[in-house]
């Protein structure tokens, strides 16, 4: 059985080739990842959308493209893009090969069966003359992309198509399943969804469930920790100030459901170098502040950290912050985050979180304390430590620079516009 200690750490291919990512890209993020970020827990590399579309170039979705099929209507890796795919053999040698770096493999699929599948109306694997057209939904289309039908659970077959593509992927070796077009689409979807959550777990191989797209629906919290690993709480996150800002009533709403097992998802980290398949040189429009203010808050919160950038091209500040030591520790550590208060403080919009720290072992030592300057021009904050409910002299350590100091009474911090800090009370 799954037992996700922290919240997953990895490289998702989207952010810097969308529907484009090929094999080498895979190849070279792995060893990157292998030899920079796996110390620091990263271990998941995920093939995002359309890798079985043979003429996907960019990010852009073609209407109606031909895929790639085996004859079950279960879709297989495009073997222009991906060479070692060949003969049927699907993703099991680059799974094969990420597994031997020490890391984890995983890709990306749509809810439901492939729409040319049901036009040519294939056969369900593992049963008895039921074919595509039995089980599809064909009034329950993505609306953004085109390539499935929904399946009905209703039909006979719906779940053994389910089985059938899990088998699969299994058989490859994948550990990590994201499945697009289904969080946000509740109530209509729910059945489909259970079905695929209860047919992905029981193929045999443990393997994360993160569904997408969000947002989220917050009265459906406990629907989603039932069925998965993570879902996403916002639509696709960019580096984008405006989105960046919107993401702390997103967080501090859902931060309560931050558990063993189950993770609500703030989407990729845009750092780096993104947005590749349009621009090789193009890096995060995010200010130092602005990144260092998106790793605390997933951090103290417990979103998974997954790596958007062409990992290759990161300079030394963008992998120190993606590794660094109080950041990773926090990640880990944080325990029952939670927004303590948002209101302004002359010039400046304050927000202010707070978590124990617990290795889960040993009890709890100590608070995390994160300060967010989220409108306003570099100020010194000062916070009250009977805003944190603590009484007397604390000492500090600064997540980032692991620098020390003593508060009585108050906590006095510099910080940024648009920037954080984050420290751990004892």
């Amino acid at each position: 059985m799954l037992d996700l200690k922290y919240a997953p750490r990895g490289w998702n291919s989207w952010d810097c080739y969308g529907a484009a990512v090929t094999e080498d890209t895979v190849r070279r993020n792995a060893d990157y990842m292998a030899a920079n970020l796996k110390n620091s827990g990263y271990e998941y590399v995920v093939v995002d959308i359309q890798w079985y579309e043979p003429g996907s170039v960019n990010n852009e979705y073609h209407p109606f493209a031909d895929v790639c099929m085996d004859e079950y209507g279960r879709l297989m890796p495009a073997e222009n893009r991906f060479p070692s795919a060949a003969g049927g053999a699907g993703f099991k040698p680059l799974a094969d090969y990420i597994h031997s770096l020490g890391l984890k493999f995983g890709i990306h699929i749509m809810r439901g069966i492939p729409r040319q599948a049901v036009t040519r109306n294939l056969p369900v694997y593992g049963t008895d003359g039921i074919r595509a057209r039995d089980i599809a939904k064909t009034a329950s289309i993505c609306v953004w992309n085109t390539d499935n039908y929904g399946v009905d659970p209703e039909k006979e077959g719906a779940r053994a198509y389910y089985d059938s593509i899990f088998a699969l992927y299994a058989s490859w070796g994948v550990d990590f399943i994201k499945c697009d077009d289904i969080c946000r689409e509740l109530p209509h979807e729910e059945s489909e969804l259970v079905m695929l959550s209860e047919a992905l777990h029981s193929c045999g191989r443990d393997m994360v469930l993160s569904i997408s797209p969000g947002p989220a629906l917050l009265e459906k919290s406990e629907l989603y920790k039932d069925v998965a690993n993570m879902w996403r709480i916002t639509d696709d996150f960019w580096d984008d100030w405006k989105l960046l800002y919107a993401m702390f009533e997103r967080a501090e709403k859902w931060s309560i459901h931050t558990g063993h097992n189950h993770f609500p998802d703030a989407d990729m980290l845009p750092l780096g170098a993104i947005r590749q398949v349009y621009d090789p040189d193009y890096r995060t429009a995010f200010t130092p502040s602005e990144q260092e203010t998106m790793m605390i808050l997933w951090c103290i919160m417990r979103s998974p950290l997954m790596i958007g950038c062409e990992m290759t091209k990161n300079d030394g500040y963008t992998l120190n912050l993606l590794t660094n030591e109080g950041l990773m520790e926090m990640h880990a550590c944080s325990r029952h985050a939670h927004q303590v208060f948002r209101h302004k403080e002359g010039g400046n919009e304050i927000i202010l979180w707070t978590a124990m720290k617990s290795d889960g072992a040993s009890g709890y030592d100590g608070q995390y304390v994160a300060v967010f300057n989220a409108d306003g021009p570099d100020a010194e904050i000062e916070i009250p430590l009977s805003e944190l409910e603590l009484t007397g002299a604390v000492t500090g350590t600064d997540i980032v620079s692991q620098y020390e100091s003593s508060y009585d009474g108050s906590i006095r911090v510099k910080v940024k516009e648009h920037g954080a800090r984050a420290i751990l009370v004892r």
